[in-house]
């Protein structure tokens, strides 16, 4: 397995795992630790640690354009699904999923 992490800024990242692209907590726009936009950024998935907008920020927009689907707490996975998204998966405290990227 592959893994390689770049800090974006404040708590977002973008992570490498083996062959997928993973953005956590994108907020990007307004974030002025990273010079990066939107569109640079191509994730295949998205992980949303919690609803704060300096973590959740750019979310929306990001899984819109991208079809990337979003791995959330379930709350905030509720309140992504009211914006339009399709592709979240609500995750719950002790619960587990099998990603492609990993558990």
């Amino acid at each position: 397995m592959s893994f390689e992490v770049q800090f974006v800024g404040h708590g977002t990242f973008l992570l490498k795992i083996d062959e997928y692209s993973v953005l956590l907590d994108p907020w990007i726009s307004g974030n002025p630790a990273t010079d990066l936009t939107n569109d640079d950024v191509n994730p295949d998935f998205i992980l949303v640690t919690h609803g704060h907008g300096d973590h959740i920020g750019d979310c929306v927009e990001i899984a819109k354009r991208t079809g990337a689907p979003v791995v959330a707490p379930n709350g905030v996975g509720i309140w992504l699904s009211q914006q339009g998204l399709e592709k979240v998966h609500n995750q719950h405290i002790g619960g587990g999923f099998n990603h492609p990227f990993g558990h």
